[in-house]
């Protein structure tokens, strides 16, 4: 696998290493295209629109999303659907963590 593939493969992972934007991935996967004041609605501790818009820039230039303009509200939505099922098993693999930890804590 050339390096160039690679360093973009680690930018798209990059652009999704942050609560808010995963928060926003999850939301758009799930709701469909959205437009900004939407995503800010329903996104906990994404902060005003500047900041929203900030963080659905860095998912844009990762090509996770994509945007257009209706008006003055622009509207986002995934382009990788895929991607959710990938956050599902980070999930899975997270909570199973969490379960072992958990046991080992009460087996002491």
């Amino acid at each position: 696998m050339s390096r160039s593939l690679l360093r973009m493969k680690a930018n798209v992972l990059k652009s999704l290493a942050h609560p808010t934007r995963l928060a926003m991935i999850e939301y758009l996967g799930a709701a469909g295209e959205r437009c900004v004041c939407e995503i800010a609605e329903h996104v906990e501790g994404a902060g005003d629109r500047t900041t929203i818009s900030k963080h659905l820039a860095v998912l844009r230039a990762a090509g996770l999303v994509s945007d257009r303009k209706e008006g003055l509200k622009v509207f986002y939505r995934l382009n990788c659907p895929c991607v959710r099922r990938f956050l599902s098993c980070i999930e899975q693999m997270v909570v199973e963590r969490v379960r072992r930890e958990h046991k080992a804590l009460l087996a002491k």
